[in-house]
């Protein structure tokens, strides 16, 4: 499978691929948000290493916010009718209950601002999990969800898709919990295409979302942003 950019004027092409492609080989579930300068821009700022602490959390919280509001987009909407300070009826949607926001910690943690910025009362779940020390596989130390977490919808938040073994877990963990995997949506900010296959290998029906998929993936993201490179 070949990375390409979408055509930009006087632009090179690149090795990554970006919304308004074809995602052939993952499905139709992994979602790229569309890319434009100001995403390209903000990409570019978090892969920069002489990128400056403030300028960086700056960056990614812009990006985060994208990908989160993308994100949104894909939970479920109804039908309403308001009536207007003038009094016009109006119809509209309105934003059906039952969804909430799992982050994936450390890293995930960067990306709960940003889904209560747009979702200001959402219950937010955690998952601890590092690798073992003995089998370097990885363990899940800590869960802690909502209590009725399997009637909701899921924002699994993760901002680096790199091999794909940390958010296979995670999934493993809330389908315990009793979460179909059709109510999961990752959102990520980077992805690579080994870490977007296995996960899509392993759970073909549940929906992923990122700005990017490219063989190099910023793995210092956490640590930058919490600031403990």
């Amino acid at each position: 499978m070949s990375y390409m950019s979408p055509s930009f004027t006087k632009r090179p092409v690149g090795k990554s691929l970006r919304m308004g492609m074809e995602t052939d080989g993952f499905g139709p579930q992994v979602k790229l948000l569309k890319m434009n300068d100001q995403v390209r821009e903000l990409q570019t700022i978090l892969r920069d290493r002489c990128t400056s602490w403030g300028d960086f959390v700056f960056s990614a919280d812009r990006l985060i916010r994208l990908v989160v509001e993308e994100g949104l987009n894909q939970l479920p909407y109804s039908d309403c009718n308001v009536t207007t300070p003038t009094g016009h009826k109006y119809e509209g949607i309105k934003f059906e209950k039952g969804n909430c926001g799992v982050s994936i910690m450390r890293s995930g943690e960067a990306m709960e601002q940003g889904l209560r910025d747009c979702c200001r009362s959402i219950r937010i779940g955690k998952i601890l999990i590092q690798s073992d020390e003995e089998t370097g596989r990885a363990k899940v130390y800590y869960a802690k969800f909502p209590p009725d977490i399997a009637r909701r919808k899921v924002l699994l938040m993760y901002p680096i898709l790199n091999t794909g073994n940390t958010v296979i877990e995670a999934i493993k963990v809330l389908i315990e919990h009793g979460v179909s995997t059709n109510h999961i949506i990752l959102l990520s900010l980077f992805s690579t295409p080994h870490g977007m296959k296995s996960i899509v290998e392993e759970f073909p029906d549940f929906t992923v979302l990122t700005t990017e998929v490219h063989p190099v993936a910023p793995t210092h993201f956490g640590k930058k942003y919490f600031g403990t490179d």
